[in-house]
Order: C-alpha cells, then structure tokens, then sequence
C-alpha cells in the first residue's frame, strides 16, 4: 500500500501541483498547509482459483509548515477501511475486513536550488523522514490473525527519502521526483523496500488570458508513477509471490484558487511485472481538497 503512503504534497498560492506526490514549491514562512484526500484503490486479477479482491477505501491527512523561505516539515495520517474477499476451498465467498488509522509519516523537505525570473521559477528540494508504527498490526477476525498487507499499519520503522524538482511557468508546471523507503522488520514480517519515480505536467485550461479580475484557474494534469517494490520477507524467507514493477498513468483535473485547491485524479496500471501471484492493481481514485493559511 506504499503508494497510498506515499501521496504527500503542498502548495503555493494559485498555483496548481501534483496529485500523487510531492512539489518542490514552498510553503511561505510561518504558515500552514492541510491537504484531505479521500481514495479508492482496487486490486484483484487473481491468477488462482480463489479469485481474491482487495478494495481500500481510505483518507489522508496532510499538514505542512514552513519553518523557513527553504525549509517546510510534514506530518501525514492515513485512515484505511480494507476489505479481502475470496473464495475458500469449499467455493464460498469468504470476506475479511480491517479499519483503522494507518502508519503516520514525518519528514522535512529542504530547498538547495533555486531560480526565479519572471513568469518562472525551477527549484530542487531533497526530502528525508520517517514512517511510524503508529497503525494497528495485529488486527484479528473469526479465522485468525489478517493477513499483513491488509493490516493498518506494519509495525516498523521505516526510513524513507528522496528529491522533488519543479519548473514553473505561468501556463505550466513540470514537477518530477525520486524517492526510495526503506522497510524495517517487525515481528517476523518486513514488506519489501520500495522505490519510485514519479512525473507530472499541470497545464492551465482556463482561463486562457490572465487579469486582475481571474479568481480561480482550471488546469489538466497528467502524470505518470513507477513504483517498484522488492519482495516481502516471512521469517528471513522470501515471498515469491509479492513485489514487482509497476507503471501508473493518472489523468485529473484541478480547480485553483488563491487559498484552496480542488483535484481529482484517477492512476490506472499501464504495466504491471509482478511476482508468481502477487495481486494486481485495477485502478486508484483519489479525490481531494488543499488549504493554506
């Protein structure tokens, strides 16, 4: 579920800015930023006759602050609502539930490049933190303990970081990130590292002539998410049957104002290389509102 940890982001007055991660653009000094996402994520096209289905249901809750012109901190909580079906060796529907608050997130981003002109701004902003256990690992139902990934939360720390550039124009923007996690053992289990490349363009649609009088902006926004994970460890062991590669395209849609922005975006897996039968994605929606202040 890294990518549903991984969607952390900020904004500048009426300026739009990725959906699915970070921004290298800052948080003026001494003000805050809160983001709320809501999501959907879908995972099935199980190879094996129990023909299982995940659906995550979920929200997060981001809050920035910048302590400085170059420097921002974040905090970020998820809540997941996520429902295993499958049929069992009888042929029945057999479903398994978890909910809760997820593994909380903090982590500082600093800016070391920067150059502004008119009409234009590039910056480049590494960023370093930390996952927290703070999400349930050890939910149980009528037929045991849950299966880890359908779990809260993992139970490790994990050490997470990575750099975010961004290229502003007053049509345009252009963000692109790298970013690697780290994950830790707890009690036997450790999911796989994870790491990703991300790239996104917000091109505005209307309206087409700038004023003094334009008080909100429509953009389109395409971007794109290589995500590779390693596989799980189950007691030191390998499972061949989790981790891989895979290629999100996300078309969305954002509504800019001077103090909020408007989004949605839905990621659908244009590849997927995964191991033996791990699941796979069928699509993520992701729905969501930014304020600053």
């Amino acid at each position: 579920m890294a990518l549903i940890g991984t969607t952390l982001l900020n904004l500048a007055p009426s300026v739009a800015a990725p959906q699915t991660f970070n921004t290298a653009l800052p948080i003026a000094q001494e003000e805050f930023v809160f983001r709320g996402q809501f999501l959907h994520r879908s995972i099935g096209d199980d190879p094996l006759p129990a023909d299982a289905q995940v659906d995550v249901y979920g929200g997060i809750g981001v809050l920035g602050y910048g302590v400085t012109a170059d420097l921002a901190v974040f905090g970020v909580l998820p809540y997941f609502n996520k429902t295993l079906s499958f049929n069992d060796s009888l042929g029945q529907r057999v479903s398994r539930h978890a909910s809760g608050f997820g593994d909380s997130r903090l982590f500082a981003r600093y800016t070391i490049i920067r150059s502004d002109a008119p009409g234009r701004t590039f910056r480049i902003a590494p960023f370093l933190g930390v996952e927290l256990p703070s999400g349930n690992d050890n939910d149980r139902d009528n037929l045991g303990a849950l299966p880890r990934p359908l779990q809260a939360g993992s139970g490790s720390w994990d050490p997470f970081g990575g750099v975010v550039l961004t290229y502003q124009t007053l049509d345009y923007q252009i963000d692109a990130q790298a970013g690697y996690q780290l994950n830790t053992a707890a009690n036997g289990f450790s999911f796989g590292d994870q790491a990703q490349l991300d790239a996104s363009i917000q091109y505005r649609l209307w309206p087409r002539t700038l004023s003094a009088k334009t008080e909100g902006f429509f953009y389109g926004v395409l971007e794109g998410n290589l995500f590779h994970q390693n596989r799980n460890r189950i007691g030191g062991v390998s499972d061949n049957d989790s981790g891989g590669t895979t290629l999100f395209v996300s078309p969305g849609i954002q509504y800019v104002t001077r103090r909020w922005i408007a989004e949605a975006i839905v990621q659908v897996p244009m590849l997927q290389d995964l191991n033996g039968a791990a699941l796979k994605d069928d699509f993520i929606l992701r729905v969501g509102l930014r304020v600053n202040f």
